[in-house]
């Protein structure tokens, strides 16, 4: 017959076990999805960045995805949605208005408001100076505000951008490192919003 101490010691060493392992388990990674429209790859050279940004910050996945390939999945399993997008006529180009419009006809947000709560930042760019680059990231961020997301800078004022043509050189090391903060931003803010939501 056992003794009686031994089973007590059996029993706590199972539960301490179990309980070390609880407390260890590690939470869900946050999700960040980094989607964008690239004709001369300037705009995928920046996303490439800012989603190198994003996975800096430990504890963190990034999505990395064009604007027509991005599902409904994607979007909704996300924690935090980043756009970038070039400047065409000093605005959105018409493949990211077109992602924003599938929002509510492709993948149905409203009237739940399904982004609700989610992050969101924008980025940028265009071939001179004065483009349109800040009208751009405010009309990406003014569709995300008008689904009821948190809206975020980083990089920048409006969020990151870069200058490709003219006397530019391209994207250059403060730009590409100006969206690898905007990435950083955007995954820290999602981590803040998502432990406090677990509460």
């Amino acid at each position: 017959m056992n003794h009686p101490l031994a089973s007590i010691l059996a029993l706590l060493i199972i539960f301490g076990t179990a309980s070390w392992s609880w407390a260890e388990e590690a939470p869900p990674p946050v999700k960040v999805l980094v989607t964008y429209h690239s004709l001369s790859g300037n705009t995928e050279r920046m996303a490439d960045a800012v989603a190198e940004g994003v996975t800096s910050v430990p504890g963190t996945l990034a999505v990395l995805k064009r604007v027509g390939q991005v599902t409904a999945d994607d979007l909704f399993s996300s924690d935090a949605v980043i756009v970038g997008s070039p400047v065409y006529w000093s605005n959105m180009s018409g493949e990211v208005k077109t992602f924003f419009d599938n929002w509510q006809f492709k993948f149905g947000v409203f009237p739940e408001f399904k982004m609700k709560n989610k992050v969101g930042a924008a980025f940028a760019t265009g071939g001179q100076i004065s483009s349109g680059k800040e009208i751009t990231m405010l009309t990406i961020l003014a569709a995300m505000l008008g689904n009821q997301m948190i809206v975020v800078s980083g990089g920048g004022a409006f969020g990151a951008s870069a200058t490709t043509e003219g006397d530019s050189p391209g994207i250059d090391k403060k730009e590409l490192a100006d969206a690898k903060a905007l990435g950083r931003r955007v995954a820290d803010v999602a981590k803040l919003i998502s432990r406090a939501s677990a509460q």
